[in-house]
């Protein structure tokens, strides 16, 4: 049964040439959705618009996600060629440094604040001036378990990830009733992003969680596509945590 409210929509995902974000993007084509997907690198977006489908469904728009300039160019694109910007979803992220913040580069510590909150904001901006104001939508931010609790040697990446929900929850106060912000906090997800936890040493790392398994790109795009949807009508600034139930142990 498909959800209610998402066949037609247009949804612009950011971040999904693979991973979480092409794991939420195939689920909203699936969906019966057109979707206007970003990233870095343009040879590793055109493969993902194949395998969502071809142009039919997907248009790729390569760049920098903390440039201004870019996001402009794919709000205006997601309407010219498919009409509307309905849903987005800010899913890029980066972690560029591993260790005690004491010894963390400053300029690393801007660069994941701009990519992982600045952007979402700025994108969120685009998205509300060039469609969303006038016609209303929804938006989700992919934040992580590692926002909601303190993470070790990440914990830049994390005061991000919670710098992410703080700014959903203003922004679900701001720009309602027609516009719903939420949040997806995942813990270990099995992409490329996270192999460093769990290549190797999948069932160990996989032993802490209740549910004995780590996450999947489709658990992710599964809770990202009923936020979006109409099912999930009543709900505004929440952050829906995704963990398999590891933050019931204490584990990772």
């Amino acid at each position: 049964m498909s959800l209610k409210g998402l066949h037609g929509k247009v949804a612009i995902v950011t971040g999904a040439s693979r991973g979480i974000g092409l794991g939420i993007a195939e689920r909203l084509v699936a969906e019966g959705c057109k979707v206007v997907i970003t990233a870095r690198r343009p040879e590793a977006l055109a493969e993902a618009v194949e395998a969502l489908g071809g142009h039919d469904h997907a248009l790729g728009i390569p760049g920098n996600a903390g440039d201004a300039e870019h996001r402009a160019d794919v709000v205006a694109a997601a309407i010219e060629a498919f009409g509307s910007v309905d849903l987005l979803v800010n899913s890029t992220g980066i972690n560029p440094a591993f260790g005690p913040l004491m010894e963390l580069d400053l300029d690393a510590a801007r660069k994941i604040m701009d990519v992982n909150v600045v952007a979402a904001l700025g994108f969120t901006q685009e998205a509300f001036k060039g469609w969303m104001k006038e016609h209303g939508g929804s938006v989700v931010n992919i934040s992580s378990l590692s926002g909601v609790r303190p993470a070790p040697y990440i914990s830049m990446y994390g005061a991000s990830k919670a710098a992410l929900i703080s700014l959903t929850e203003t922004l679900a106060e701001e720009l309602g009733p027609r516009i719903r912000v939420n949040a997806v906090a995942p813990a270990v997800v099995k992409t490329k992003f996270a192999e460093a936890l769990y290549v190797g040493r999948e069932e160990e790392a996989a032993a802490g969680y209740p549910l004995k398994r780590l996450g999947e790109p489709d658990d992710i795009g599964s809770m990202v596509a009923f936020l979006l949807s109409e099912e999930s009508s009543w709900v505004t600034g929440q952050t829906i945590v995704a963990d398999g139930g590891v933050s019931l142990t204490g584990g990772v």
